[in-house]
């Protein structure tokens, strides 16, 4: 259901803070203008000479400064409620980006480092404020499950703002990454406090923050987060500990359930099966049914069409105990990989997504109709997906085909020529952070830049060159790229592996990545390789919990 026009209340909520954002950002550059005048005598002559020239910058255009801090902000605040806008009654088209030929390099890579930290620390020292503004600010768009973070001005909001201010400074990219380095805790600081005063003037307001009224109901109504994890108890065990239909005193609450396409009832299903370890195993994969339909990182779309398996699932069970394999039953192999596909490309307008979705239902009715549950039915739905996915992997790379080519070239032209282009850093990667009073930050977000280049010899950097040996085409990568985190699936690699290129799961938009810019990346945590989430996983562990704090006989 599409979210509600925002109220006034919202929109003045967002004027207010972008009034606020002139001093606020006053007090970050007094902060860092402190911090780098009292590193001044650690320096040497060149440096000093250098910092100096910044605080004079600072100091001169410090009114321009705070306007494109605004400004920054301003912008990200309508973007954000044009994503927070109600969804037009026909789907849009896939967002494309047009391809820039233009190879991502180490000093662009150096600039996300720098904007995740100060996102990471300011997160680290403001958590509690957040969190706090998060339900109020729920309240105000009329969230009252909190699903999402509507506020605006997020830590990510502020260090964009920061660094759109900071190339305005006359100075080297460098030296602006520098003087971002410097801002980090005055900029922590101030939102601290500007967090925590808008929570109170927004109490002040009769606003009562959302998740004051959110009630957790013991019978599993609202959907919860669950736990990450790749753990999933042994199904087997917990089979003993669930209740049999049909056995005295056991509870029979799901008989007449619906769900999606019509559920056989629990008691029907277990008429079938004499032997009381087959009918609790039946009500063990019925539970686990529920706990993913209740799990609200999956979807709505994807919940609803796993939930047509729940039926299907029990008359399986009856037939193979190997259901409780959950390491390798293509029941759970099927669900598995239809969720974490739809999950790399989120963008429901998706036709790729679509068509995925579309052939879920197609293998699920196949299933359902099938009055003989075998195995071997969710084998051949399990290699229809892999099919489909292997076929749209071979559509992109078509697509890109004139594109690959580009790059190939000009792969051989960066390393046979030396045309790497120029390095706008200008050797500031690695100039050593001064005493910033970051020292409660956790270690690894205070990664010194010349570890994360690809000749050092550190831990970092091995693992780093380990994991770009270990990708291949078709695998599917967390990073941050461009000031925000992005699945991206790798479409080629070039001859002599210096060119990487990426397609965005949410977009059209590719990613051309040169291999140092990748190894900065990992070497700094803003790029992995992702796997498979185990749903099962969450919803046994959620059962199994229910279990332990309830007991057999009360759920």
């Amino acid at each position: 259901m599409a979210r509600p026009p925002p109220s006034p209340a919202f929109i003045q909520y967002i004027d207010d803070e972008l009034l606020r954002a002139p001093l606020l950002f006053d007090q970050v550059v007094e902060g860092s203008l402190d911090h780098l005048r009292r590193g001044l005598a650690k320096l040497g002559a060149a440096d000093r000479s250098a910092t100096s020239d910044l605080i004079r910058g600072l100091t001169a255009h410090r009114g321009r400064l705070a306007e494109i801090y605004s400004e920054s902000l301003r912008q990200q605040a309508a973007e954000d409620r044009a994503r927070e806008a109600p969804a037009p009654a026909a789907p849009q088209p896939r967002p494309v980006r047009a391809m820039n030929l233009a190879l991502v390099e180490e000093d662009e890579v150096a600039i996300d480092v720098e904007l995740s930290h100060t996102v990471e620390y300011v997160k680290t020292h403001a958590e509690h404020e957040l969190r706090e503004l998060r339900g109020y600010v729920a309240a105000l768009v009329g969230d009252l499950d909190v699903s999402a973070d509507h506020n605006p001005f997020r830590p990510e909001a502020h260090a964009k703002a920061l660094w759109s201010a900071a190339q305005a400074l006359p100075s080297s990219r460098g030296w602006q990454m520098h003087f971002m380095r410097q801002a980090t805790a005055p900029l922590a600081a101030v939102l601290r406090q500007s967090y925590a005063a808008a929570s109170t003037r927004l109490e002040a307001l009769g606003v009562e923050p959302a998740s004051h009224r959110t009630v957790i109901t013991t019978t599993g109504a609202r959907r919860s987060a669950g736990v990450e994890t790749t753990y999933t108890p042994d199904l087997y065990r917990m089979r003993e500990s669930m209740p049999a239909p049909l056995d005295d005193g056991a509870p029979l609450r799901y008989e007449g359930q619906q769900g999606g396409a019509r559920r056989e009832s629990w008691i029907d299903v277990a008429r079938q099966a004499p032997n009381r370890l087959d009918r609790q195993a039946i009500e063990l994969v019925g539970r686990l049914f529920e706990a993913i339909a209740t799990d609200e990182r999956v979807p709505p779309d994807v919940i609803m069409l796993i939930s047509r398996l729940h039926g299907p699932a029990m008359r399986l069970t009856l037939r193979d105990a190997g259901v409780l394999d959950q390491m390798s039953h293509p029941l759970w192999r099927f669900i598995h990989l239809v969720a974490y596909e739809a999950e790399m490309a989120p963008d429901r307008a998706d036709p790729e997504r679509r068509r995925l979705l579309r052939l879920a239902q197609q293998l699920i009715e196949q299933i359902a109709a099938e009055p003989d549950q075998r195995p071997v039915i969710y084998r051949r739905a399990v290699q229809a997906t892999e099919d489909f996915l292997r076929q749209r992997l071979q559509r992109r790379l078509t697509a890109a085909a004139t594109q690959v080519g580009v790059l190939q070239k000009l792969e051989h032209q960066v390393l046979d020529g030396g045309e790497g282009g120029p390095d706008t850093l200008g050797g500031m990667a690695d100039l050593p952070v001064m005493d910033t009073g970051m020292d409660t930050v956790p270690a690894d977000l205070l990664l010194e830049s010349s570890a994360d280049l690809p000749g050092h010899d550190s831990s970092a950097a091995a693992a780093a060159r380990a994991w770009l040996s270990s990708l291949q085409v078709g695998n599917w990568v967390r990073m941050y790229l461009s000031g925000r985190w992005m699945h991206a699936q790798l479409l080629w690699t070039g001859d002599r592996d210096e060119v990487w290129l990426f397609g965005d799961g949410a977009s059209d938009a590719t990613w051309a990545v040169r291999r140092g810019a990748l190894l900065r990346l990992h070497a700094a945590t803003l790029a992995k390789t992702l796997t498979m989430r185990s749903l099962l996983g969450r919803a046994a562990l959620k059962v199994q919990q229910q279990v332990a704090v309830q007991g057999p006989e009360q759920l």
